[in-house]
């Protein structure tokens, strides 16, 4: 039974990463190797794949790929259900959010508290205003597009800001910068609303909500099409999750 081996070390990682999601529909990792070489703790590979899993601040991501080259791993430690790696080492993962996915996120609690009570200069004079019905769109051509309802407190006067922006890479591959805003409503509005909407666009794609345990990444590419938004990233993994 020369799968043994894997299929066992494959059940321990699976149990380490699962035990850090709130949620997830499906969950692989395949590792390659042979029974000699995981006596001395050598592996070929190191494959990862999840799909609906739901991550901090509720945001789920359609996948995740991670893969590895060669790696070096506690033999003993795996012998007793803990996958442990003698030196760090470096991969390759592959997210995807969807349009749905990510307003999801913008609906959750944790960014509606964010978008109320927000104070702004209208007229020379500082208004507080909520934000409701915060929507984002990936309508393709490398864009992406938030619209809010915004009410003034004082007069409850509703108004309506909608614009798109490109996403670009930041220079240290931590978040994704979003540039070039382009307005179809609500141009005249004071800046803060905007600048709000884009600081909580830029908090859900902050590369550290898709970080598993034991694992750091850096973005390179970023590719916005109709309705998906695919994030490559170099990965730097210390440790995969134990169980």
């Amino acid at each position: 039974m020369p799968d043994l081996g894997e299929q066992a070390l494959n059940k321990v990682a699976e149990m380490g990463i699962s035990s850090q999601l709130d949620e997830v529909e499906k969950l692989d990792v395949e590792i390659e190797t042979d029974p000699l070489k995981i006596v001395s703790g050598s592996v070929d590979s190191v494959s990862i794949k999840v799909e609906g899993m739901v991550m901090q601040q509720d945001l789920r991501i359609e996948e995740m790929q991670v893969n590895t080259g060669g790696v070096s791993i506690n033999p003993l430690s795996a012998a007793f259900g803990k996958i442990e790696l003698n030196h760090p080492t470096e991969a390759e993962a592959h997210v995807v959010l969807t349009e749905a996915d990510i307003n999801r996120a913008f609906q959750s609690d944790f960014i509606r508290e964010k978008m109320q009570n927000l104070d702004v200069h209208v007229n020379g004079q500082v208004a507080t205003v909520d934000a409701q019905k915060v929507e984002f769109g990936l309508p393709g051509e490398g864009k992406i597009a938030l619209s809010t309802d915004v009410i003034l407190q004082d007069t409850q006067e509703r108004k309506r800001v909608a614009f798109t922006a490109v996403p670009k890479v930041s220079p240290d591959g931590q978040q994704v910068l979003l540039e070039n805003l382009q307005y179809s409503e609500g141009q005249d509005l004071p800046p803060e609303l905007t600048e709000a909407l884009l600081q909580q666009a830029k908090s859900l794609l902050d590369l550290r909500n898709f970080e598993l345990e034991g694992m750091s990444l850096k973005l390179k590419r970023l590719d916005a099409q109709h309705g998906k938004l695919t994030l490559e990233s170099e990965a730097h993994v210390e440790q995969f999750a134990a169980s």
